[in-house]
């Protein structure tokens, strides 16, 4: 059966918060401070971002079952209110809805495969970072073993999670993510990619780039205007209002991109040369480090010897693509 295909519900038929405080787990008396209407949840990991996720669930009022590998790591998510499973085995069969948050994959598959038969029908939402390979890779596990599974990536730091305002990419079925979203929308934005379950980590991977480069950039320019005595939160202010047009050039030249075709009739590559020569005069005048613009002028000096230099700067696209 395909992970796609398999009926999981979020409150599900499995054993409930309440028949573990009658049997095996201490801590489930705790599970009462829960609205005990609301889907039950199990959050395996908690790591500083695993703690943030099994909070908001606790915060939205979902009975929360939560297991670390090591327990005391629970301790102030049992005081509000989770049940502290003790074992990965009870964890699982806690809630029909298991979100898993650890180090890796290798991790994942470790503390999973031996209650595989326990994750059968229910739904496994892996928010664990790692490659696109490794994502679809353990969708075909998941679906081999009749468990949904959605992989997802977090897009903020642990103290963004609960906030609508911040972004969780989730690829795999989108009808399971569907069935779901009411759930997860409690720890951000719930964004759906597709069915392709290692699109979340290929769209982490390259956010992160993207974000990456513009603090690049942002320091770089910081440290310029810095030199001539400007706070960074006065130029700041204005950098991010830049930004917004900035985004709009963006969204433009990925029209261009989609189609091949890089009419450049913005700024040309030759203008945009010209002008990062200011760019480059003035941080050297400066002692700022000039090695990140360098790079761009080096990748359009590139384009313009390929005879490129009427384009627009989409055009460099084809640099990254070798």
């Amino acid at each position: 059966m395909s992970a796609q295909n398999v009926p999981a519900p979020d409150s599900g038929t499995q054993t409930t918060d309440a028949q573990h405080a009658g049997t095996r787990n201490p801590d489930a008396q705790h599970a009462d401070a829960q609205n005990p209407d609301a889907p039950g949840i199990t959050v395996i990991g908690l790591g500083q971002m695993g703690s943030a996720l099994a909070d908001a669930f606790l915060t939205a009022g979902h009975r929360t079952t939560v297991w670390n590998r090591t327990p005391g790591k629970a301790d102030s998510l049992v005081a509000r209110g989770a049940v502290r499973a003790a074992s990965v085995a009870e964890a699982v069969e806690a809630s029909g809805l298991v979100v898993v948050c650890v180090l890796d994959y290798p991790a994942v598959r470790g503390l999973l495969a031996p209650v595989a038969g326990s994750l059968r029908g229910r739904v496994l939402v892996n928010l664990t970072s790692g490659s696109p390979e490794q994502a679809r890779a353990e969708a075909e596990w998941a679906a081999e073993h009749g468990v949904g599974y959605l992989d997802g990536a977090v897009m903020t730091t642990p103290p963004g999670v609960g906030d609508s305002a911040n972004m969780f990419l989730y690829s795999g079925s989108p009808e399971l993510l569907a069935a779901h979203r009411a759930t997860l929308a409690v720890l951000g934005d719930p964004v759906d990619l597709g069915p392709d379950a290692g699109l979340a980590s290929l769209y982490d991977a390259g956010l992160l780039g993207l974000m990456w480069s513009v603090f690049g950039g942002w320091l770089h320019a910081t440290a310029l205007a810095g030199a001539d005595g400007v706070p960074a939160r006065d130029f700041t202010a204005v950098a991010t209002r830049w930004l917004k047009t900035v985004s709009w050039f963006m969204t433009t030249y990925a029209e261009q991109i989609d189609e091949g075709k890089y009419p450049g009739d913005d700024a040309t590559i030759d203008v945009q040369v010209a002008t990062i020569g200011h760019l480059l005069h003035a941080a050297e005048a400066r002692g700022v480090d000039n090695r990140l613009p360098e790079l761009h002028l080096e990748l359009m000096r590139a384009a313009v010897a390929a005879g490129h230099g009427g384009d627009s700067y989409a055009r460099i696209i084809e640099n990254f693509r070798k």
